[in-house]
């Protein structure tokens, strides 16, 4: 299937590893042209030479921490005009109420919530205004399904989820689309970094981690290709008629009994 994507610029935050990288390398492989960002300067070289190698497309990439005051602006400056942004960096962190300290509160809220809301204020004006672009909201299931050890990111991701449908309903009268996609656990670092926090809070030994992760749909958790692969047909012009709607994609595990 010819997604349409060919020459399409694609600027994703968070893009050296996991899920962003692999947005980035599935782009790529569709003829689109990733720019790449993310604060770790060694890491985006390597996802650059990684996309090279497996795709033959040249990527762009930009160090930057985009939880810093004036952050977004200057990507913007930098990155120029895009056809599609995907939000996807964020570091929020695990622990119930009275284990989140207020500055990690804060700073995880900073980069992930503040962060997609500040680079949609800056690129949606300018597709409503071209008439047409894709802005991809990569979120998180504990939005649709909150637990109290992981309440920082189920209110962050609540939020974003909101901020998605308010803006997707609008972007369509302009020729803009916006949508999301809630992923639930996915084999990247940060899962397993959340799976010793969990089970750190539980029991107090973070080594117990591989418990938490029990049960999962079809027996394993999700690749960061298959997230990838939501992502890139959703912001195709396959899926045109997308917007204002925030995917679940946990394998049915919010209904599992």
């Amino acid at each position: 299937m010819d997604l349409q994507l060919g020459g399409k610029r694609v600027l994703i935050t968070g893009a050296s590893k996991g899920i962003g990288l692999a947005c980035a390398l599935a782009f790529a492989r569709e003829g689109a042209e990733p720019i790449l960002v993310a604060r770790d300067d060694a890491a985006l070289g390597a996802a650059a030479q990684a996309i090279r190698e497996q795709t033959g497309k040249q990527a762009r990439a930009v160090t930057l921490d985009l939880a810093q005051a004036g952050a977004a602006q200057r990507l913007a400056q930098e990155a120029g005009d895009i056809d599609i942004l995907v939000n996807n960096a964020g570091a929020v962190p695990g622990g119930a109420l009275d284990q989140v300290q207020d500055e990690r509160w804060r700073a995880g809220w900073e980069l992930k919530v503040h962060g997609y809301i500040d680079l949609a204020r800056l690129y949606y004006p300018r597709m409503r205004d071209a008439g047409a672009g894709v802005i991809a909201n990569i979120i998180g299931m504990a939005g649709s399904a909150p637990r109290a050890d992981y309440i920082c990111g189920a209110a962050a991701n609540a939020s974003l989820i909101a901020f998605t449908r308010a803006l997707g309903g609008d972007a369509p009268r302009h020729g803009v689309r916006v949508f999301g996609v809630n992923p639930s656990r996915t084999r990247t670092d940060r899962v397993l970094t959340l799976a010793k926090q969990r089970a750190q809070a539980r029991w107090g030994d973070e080594n117990r981690w591989q418990e938490t992760l029990s049960d999962l749909p079809f027996g394993r958790l999700m690749e960061p290709g298959e997230v990838a692969d939501m992502i890139v047909f959703g912001a195709s012009p396959r899926a045109g008629y997308l917007s204002g709607t925030v995917i679940d994609l946990d394998g049915g595990e919010q209904y599992a009994r």
